[in-house]
């Protein structure tokens, strides 16, 4: 397993067990430039500020801030970071608020080198790929499919749930005008379209796009113009 691109980079380990802690730490430091440490969510928040490390490996279970609320901190403000959690739970919760923070890896403890190892090789990956979801609508403005998040000077905007359904169809078929009847099936599949309620959608959104990105296609549907 090739672990080469983790050579320059600067890792956050986090786990309030002390050995653990020590253990992982020594490990890392094999593969990478820099390992950071911290013994809970509040202590790594406050060195993620600071030092902006570029991957993130914690456990789930520590005192006074987990695993999981620490990485949705961390999600707020960076959506690309890489960040592996592991922990000792399989509850169905753990799972699914990890898939929500858009997560690397979920390890289930105990760590071991070969289940570490695998979880590394998938954040190379995506630290190899981390520009390639990015679309550029324009020069103040992207969005990034792989976390559908709409990005305008440099921070996210806040999108309904329909205008993030809608917004998110207009990107990935961006060669093409998307039709009236698939628009009606993505949003309104249940209680039919109404023209104004469609209208009313994409003057929403245009608002926010600050821009004319949207076009309507007469007598098909829209496009995206970028």
């Amino acid at each position: 397993m090739n672990l080469q691109a983790l050579k320059p980079l600067t890792i956050l380990y986090v786990e309030d067990e002390p050995l653990i802690r020590e253990n992982a730490v020594e490990y890392l430091s094999r593969y990478c430039k820099k390992v950071l440490q911290a013994k809970d969510g509040e202590d790594a928040y406050n060195i993620y500020q600071v030092h902006s490390p570029d991957l993130i490996i914690s456990d789930i279970k520590m005192p006074k801030l987990n695993g999981l609320d620490f990485s949705a901190k961390v999600r707020e403000v960076d959506k690309a970071t890489p960040i592996i959690l592991a922990t000792a739970h399989t509850e169905t919760k753990y799972l699914l608020r990890a898939v929500e923070l858009q997560l690397i890896k979920y390890i289930v403890k105990p760590i071991t080198s070969e289940n570490l190892q695998e979880a590394l090789a998938m954040a190379c990956d995506a630290l190899e790929t981390d520009y390639t979801h990015i679309i550029k609508i324009d020069e103040t403005t992207e969005y990034d499919t792989l976390n559908q998040t709409l990005i305008q000077n440099n921070a996210p905007v806040k999108l309904t749930h329909n205008e993030l359904l809608f917004f998110d169809f207009l990107i990935k078929n961006r060669q093409r005008a998307i039709t009236y009847a698939e628009i009606e099936s993505l949003i309104w599949a249940y209680e039919g379209m109404s023209m104004d309620a469609l209208r009313s959608l994409v003057r929403g959104l245009r608002k926010k796009l600050a821009g004319e990105c949207i076009e309507n296609v007469s007598g098909v549907g829209y496009r995206l113009s970028i």
